[in-house]
C-alpha cells in the first residue's frame, strides 16, 4: 500500500516537472520589455 502511494507521488512529481519545463519553453514566461530613453549630459572640456 505504501509502495503504491510512493509510486503515485513520484508519477505526479514527474508529470509536474514535465509540465513546468514545457510551460517554461512555451514562451509564456517571457518578461515584458519596453524601450527607455534618457538624455545624458557629457562634460567635455
Amino acid at each position: 500500500m505504501i509502495r503504491r502511494i510512493i509510486k503515485l507521488l513520484f508519477f505526479f512529481g514527474v508529470i509536474g516537472l514535465i509540465g513546468l519545463v514545457g510551460y517554461g519553453y512555451s514562451g509564456l514566461m517571457q518578461p515584458q520589455t519596453r524601450e527607455i530613453t534618457r538624455p545624458v549630459d557629457l562634460d567635455v572640456e
